[in-house]
């Protein structure tokens, strides 16, 4: 049962890894490159949708990783277990303190209401999610690790 489980939420971070890995990297690239009125509106699209759907993804898979820590504490690669978890935490603290808030505003911009430094709010989020992403994908190479 543990085995399934330490699969399980392996493979649920990844995909969560996946997906944050393909907003900052294939993405936002191509909604930077459409022209202003298109990126603004798929950029806002993407932060409601992303926006309702990463909190519960983000989570289920530190209440996995939890999980795993827990009934694994006796196994080789507990450690590694907790570390991810850790990692997962400060993804979360990321997110609510410094990519959300911009978020929450972006979302609601159209064209017509964009403010001034509109550009400037974004670029700044990249580079938070930049940051967000490599810690998410530390704390999945930590997991994979604790598998071995």
């Amino acid at each position: 049962m543990l085995n399934a489980l330490e699969v399980f939420t392996t493979v649920v971070v990844g995909v969560m890894v996946g997906a944050e890995f393909s907003v900052a990297f294939i993405l936002n690239p191509i909604l930077n490159a459409l022209p202003e009125d298109s990126g603004i509106l798929g950029r806002a699209h993407g932060g409601r949708m992303l926006g309702a759907v990463m909190p519960v993804w983000y989570i289920t898979s530190l209440v996995l990783v939890a999980v795993w820590a827990i009934a694994g504490w006796h196994r080789p690669g507990a450690g590694f277990v907790v570390t991810a978890g850790a990692l997962l935490i400060l993804s979360v603290i990321m997110s609510l303190l410094l990519l959300v808030p911009i978020n929450n505003r972006g979302k609601t911009w159209t064209p017509d209401n964009l403010p001034a430094d509109w550009k400037q709010q974004m670029t700044r989020w990249d580079r938070f999610h930049y940051v967000r992403v490599a810690v998410i994908i530390a704390a999945f190479t930590l997991l994979v690790a604790a598998l071995s």
